[in-house]
């Protein structure tokens, strides 16, 4: 089983009891993704992977129309993507993404969290080599396209890993091959359902119970946080 496979399911009962949150995260990726490459999802590939993303998660289409037009205004807050790495309890490594209008401050509040729940926030490369950066996206194969016939022909492309479900396929490819999948898939006629990107440990770390429990009372702190879209870690 894949590694962003077993990411999303692990992560999908925790979004529905906090879809409120997830909205506004998405609302800041779609922000920067304008900002970034124009409204126009034709021509922005981030763009349309993250509408995509959103239409799965249930957001309202007004909530992603107001999204895309305030980063089109001038007095809108510009945010910009902060990676912050670190060490949480058992020494596990922890990498926190973020899309903030005011870097002092969310840097004071990540520092607080480790500080306060028995982490260590660390310096800028002290953890990301152990994390893959890929991209993952679910498509319904409406084309009833053999699944041995299509994961050779993703392979070509940079695709790793593929897991057929029962409501769609989800595939996981390097991260730098987004643009090219995303491609592909649209041209072939076949529905993204959603895509995200993700940092999936090269390896996991066991810890005792009581680690596990401060790692996951970090990681909640972490994830409340407005400024905070993503938490990753490497404990098993």
């Amino acid at each position: 089983m894949g590694r962003a496979f077993e990411y999303r399911k692990a992560t999908k009962l925790k979004r529905w009891g906090n879809m409120a949150r997830v909205f506004t995260k998405l609302g800041k990726g779609i922000e920067m993704a304008v900002k970034e490459g124009g409204p126009d999802p034709t021509g922005n590939t981030r763009l349309r992977m993250l509408i995509q993303t959103a239409k799965s998660e249930n957001m309202p289409k007004d909530n992603i129309e107001r999204a895309i037009k305030r980063a089109t205004s001038k007095d809108t807050a510009d945010y910009k993507e902060v990676i912050y790495e670190g060490y949480g309890p058992g020494g596990i490594a922890i990498l926190v993404e973020t899309a903030t209008d005011n870097n002092t401050r969310t840097v004071a509040n990540v520092r607080s969290y480790f500080n306060k729940l028995g982490g260590t926030l660390g310096t800028s490369g002290s953890v990301a080599f152990m994390f893959d950066h890929k991209c993952t996206f679910k498509f319904a194969n409406t084309k009833g396209t053999d699944p041995e016939e299509l994961e050779l022909e993703l392979i070509d492309l940079g695709v790793d890993e593929m897991e057929v479900e029962e409501d769609g396929i989800t595939i996981e490819a390097p991260f730098e091959a987004y643009g090219a999948v995303q491609k592909w898939l649209e041209d072939n006629g076949y529905e993204i359902i959603s895509g995200e990107f993700l940092r999936l440990p090269a390896e996991t770390k066991e810890v005792s119970p009581e680690q596990h429990e401060a790692m996951e009372k970090l990681i909640e702190r972490l994830e409340e946080d407005d400024d905070v879209v993503n938490v990753f870690h490497n404990m098993a």
